[in-house]
């Protein structure tokens, strides 16, 4: 019996591992000027090992694999021993003996959370299709982050537009369901790249400046005030450009979810008192877990969404990107304890 036609189970996640050195400072200074850092912690970063060590903390029960490419450096002895400590399977993992582990300095302001991201890219660049054994893979669900932050994979394709989009082809072919997030950044890049992976994209997950760039469409005034018809207009968008069963744009207010079927569902984020985010470095990515945690598990899309949100909660509560996630039932204890915000989008 092949792969293929074993029941299948279990997340890959592919793409970016990155450690993040996450600095608390008491204030993002501007040009010249001086901030002060009160703590520093050493942390996941990227889509894999972000999602992969949420879900672990999560208790997920099915299988979750890594894929990438890692330094042979003290990055990658980080990246094995957090996840092996999390049965977090890593032996897909490539390592290159020319370029150091992808690393991220973090700055994180206190009390409000904002964050700024000097990133190296380092081995994350020389991830290719050939890291990927599509055939042996028995999963459920395949999960490609960051586009946008993948050279390689970013890369022109004479077929399909773009290198990701043939990965993604390749591994649909397959009979797995693809799932895909993109990383924020300030460039024109985003109509560029992005949409030749939308067709063979099942699940398109992002935040709202994410949803906007690809589409073009202004979905924060400059007050930054939040255009509920203009993300609705922005997913619409996204649905003509893909192939998706689902697009779903999460925001600090809540989240929009629009299915291939037409049903379209909206939940706002919970209400944290004062003082509780402690840093938002992994809140995009922990939503995106609890997202995929949900479609594995076959739950419906408005407990998804909810858990997404209680996920991307756990989250703000600690500075680095994973460290605050707790197990499913305390995440759904913590949606009873806070209560949810109007939903930011009108359904």
């Amino acid at each position: 019996m092949t792969p293929r036609d074993l029941p299948r189970r279990g997340i890959v996640c592919a793409g970016n591992w990155i450690v993040d050195h996450v600095k608390l400072l008491d204030r993002l200074p501007g040009r010249g000027m001086l901030g002060n850092i009160q703590s520093e912690t050493l942390g996941t970063g990227g889509a894999p090992f972000n999602v992969l060590m949420d879900l672990a903390r999560m208790g997920a029960s099915f299988p979750l694999l890594g894929l990438g490419v890692v330094g042979n450096d003290a990055g990658r002895e980080f990246i094995l021993r957090t996840c092996g400590s999390f049965h977090i399977d890593t032996s897909l993992l490539a390592t290159t003996e020319d370029t150091a582990t992808s690393y991220t300095d973090v700055m994180t302001e206190m009390g409000s959370g904002d964050r700024i991201f000097y990133h190296c890219r380092g081995a994350n660049a020389r991830f290719g299709i050939e890291h990927v054994p599509i055939k042996a893979l028995p999963c459920r669900i395949f999960h490609l982050g960051y586009l946008l932050l993948l050279d390689r994979m970013d890369a022109p394709d004479a077929d399909y537009g773009t290198v990701a989009a043939r990965l993604l082809k390749l591994v649909r072919d397959a009979g797995i369901k693809t799932s895909v997030d993109v990383v924020s950044e300030e460039s024109d890049r985003f109509r560029k790249i992005v949409p030749a992976s939308l067709r063979h994209t099942d699940y398109l997950i992002l935040n709202e400046i994410e949803a906007g760039r690809t589409t073009g469409r202004k979905v924060r005034d400059a007050d930054g005030k939040l255009s509920g018809s203009a993300v609705t207009d922005a997913v619409e968008y996204l649905m003509e450009l893909g192939n998706m069963e689902l697009v779903c744009v999460h925001m600090p207010e809540g989240a929009y979810l629009r299915a291939r079927d037409g049903r379209r569902q909206a939940r706002g984020s919970l209400s944290l008192p004062a003082g509780y985010i402690q840093g938002a470095v992994g809140a995009g990515d922990a939503f995106c877990a609890g997202m995929l945690y949900g479609l594995h598990e076959d739950w419906d899309f408005d407990a998804t969404m909810h858990l997404g949100s209680c996920a991307a909660a756990a989250s703000l509560a600690h500075p680095s990107a994973t460290d605050g996630m707790l197990s499913v039932a305390q995440l759904l204890e913590l949606g009873q304890r806070f209560p949810e915000q109007n939903p930011p989008v009108k359904v």
